[in-house]
């Protein structure tokens, strides 16, 4: 079964919201689709005892007043093919066909590994966000935040909503990058005023900078974690570890679809030009995909490339001073929050870095490259396909992170046996700007 739309927008967060509205606005019969059952994406995600903030409802009641867009409810992209996407729903799986497309698919947490780090009670800060949010309960848990990056303080204000107790936040970069980061957000004002809001509803909490999780402990459950600080290593008792050490921008199904990627350290970010177009004609990207810039760059972004995508130049152009002002925020984040070196020096020899498959990380050791180390020990084979593994091995600069290979989520067999499949497999299967 095959479903056309001139516009179809991958991801619904805040950059795909706003692109499936812009095009929507002319006149182009859009498609949003996202793997969740509600818009909003990581950022605005639902929260089943909170209302959604004030942005997100507007966003959402505008998009909702268009009877141009339909709304995708948890259709999961497995596959691409020229201007198609084989897509697979909790009921069946479907083509989706587009004249243009908007790729929106975010980002996801990077996270390093270290001893103790697969212990129950120990999960990623945005993670343990998206639970609580989703009724989870931390009422009453000690819970301790760290790693590196504002997310820390969006996930701890929300556990701290959910009534947890928060023992402390935990940000690896120094006092110095943090005060030189903070005497620079006026250039973004809506940034300054979110970040005050945050430290408020934080008040009393300890923040702490240069300080970092070593080793995490328990006999079958987290019971505590080790902290280097500046001044030396103590160690604290908590229930759950909240940890995440900044962002990654999901490139796999514009790898998949040909698009170029840019590459700098160890991980990629969709190429785009100043207006968002990739190297695929008729196929744009918005947002952290295109490498993290925060929830102001994602909105605009996503404006631009709906606009483009429904073929209004002119509309796009006019926010191009918008996205230049709010993508040098990209720059100062990537500067302040850099990676300490001792975070990759973390993991020993017996710590296991593959968690689906339970590989070690010194069983790694003798591979020169990450095919020969997946067909060897079956690292990055499991249910996240190497999204964990890969991407800290690349962290750590044991082996760079590939493009992905097709299916880009686990599917069903009946999906995997539809007659389209063959092109849906194809890696190359985009036409390329001269």
């Amino acid at each position: 079964m095959t479903e056309h739309y001139d516009v179809l927008v991958v991801g619904a967060g805040p950059a795909g919201l706003a692109a499936a509205q812009a095009a929507a606005g002319h006149g182009a019969r859009v498609g949003l689709l996202d793997a969740q059952p509600r818009q909003g994406g990581q950022v605005w995600r639902h929260d089943a005892l909170h209302d959604a903030p004030v942005a997100a409802h507007r966003a959402m009641t505008r998009l909702a007043a268009q009877p141009s867009v339909s709304w995708l409810a948890q259709h999961q992209v497995i596959g691409a093919g020229p201007y198609s996407l084989l897509v697979e729903t909790p009921r069946r799986a479907v083509e989706l066909s587009f004249g243009s497309l908007v790729i929106a698919t975010g980002a996801r947490e990077l996270l390093l590994p270290f001893p103790g780090w697969t212990l129950p009670g120990v999960t990623g800060a945005g993670g343990l966000q998206a639970l609580a949010k989703q009724a989870w309960p931390v009422q009453g848990k000690r819970v301790l935040v760290a790693g590196s990056g504002p997310l820390l303080l969006a996930a701890a204000a929300t556990l701290h909503r959910h009534g947890a107790q928060v023992l402390g936040i935990h940000e690896q970069a120094v006092a110095a990058a943090m005060c030189t980061f903070a005497l620079q957000l006026w250039r973004w004002p809506s940034r300054m005023v979110q970040a005050l809001q945050l430290r408020a509803t934080l008040r009393g909490i300890p923040y702490h900078f240069g300080s970092f999780v070593s080793r995490a402990h328990g006999d079958g459950r987290l019971s505590a974690v080790d902290i280097c600080t500046p001044r030396g290593s103590s160690r604290i008792e908590c229930d759950v570890l909240a940890i995440g050490h900044g962002l990654v921008p999901n490139v796999e199904l514009p790898g998949m679809l040909g698009c170029t990627l840019d590459r700098h350290g160890a991980h990629a970010a969709t190429q785009v030009d100043d207006l968002l177009r990739t190297s695929v004609t008729n196929v744009y990207a918005a947002g952290e995909t295109c490498g993290i810039a925060g929830l102001a760059a994602a909105r605009i972004e996503g404006g631009i490339a709906g606009h483009m995508a429904a073929g209004a130049h002119t509309a796009a152009a006019a926010l191009l001073g918008q996205r230049r002002r709010a993508r040098r925020f990209a720059d100062v984040l990537a500067r302040h929050f850099a990676l300490d070196p001792q975070l990759h020096a973390l993991a020993d020899a017996g710590t296991i870095v593959c968690r689906c498959e339970d590989v070690t990380l010194g069983a790694l050791e003798h591979f020169v490259d990450s095919r020969a180390a997946r067909l060897a020990t079956r690292c990055g084979m499991g249910a996240c396909q190497g999204r964990i593994c890969g991407s800290a091995l690349a962290e750590l600069g044991r082996f760079p992170r590939g493009d992905g290979r097709p299916p880009i989520f686990p599917a069903r067999l009946a999906t995997l046996a539809t007659s389209a499949i063959p092109a849906f497999l194809s890696h190359d299967s985009g036409d390329h700007h001269a």
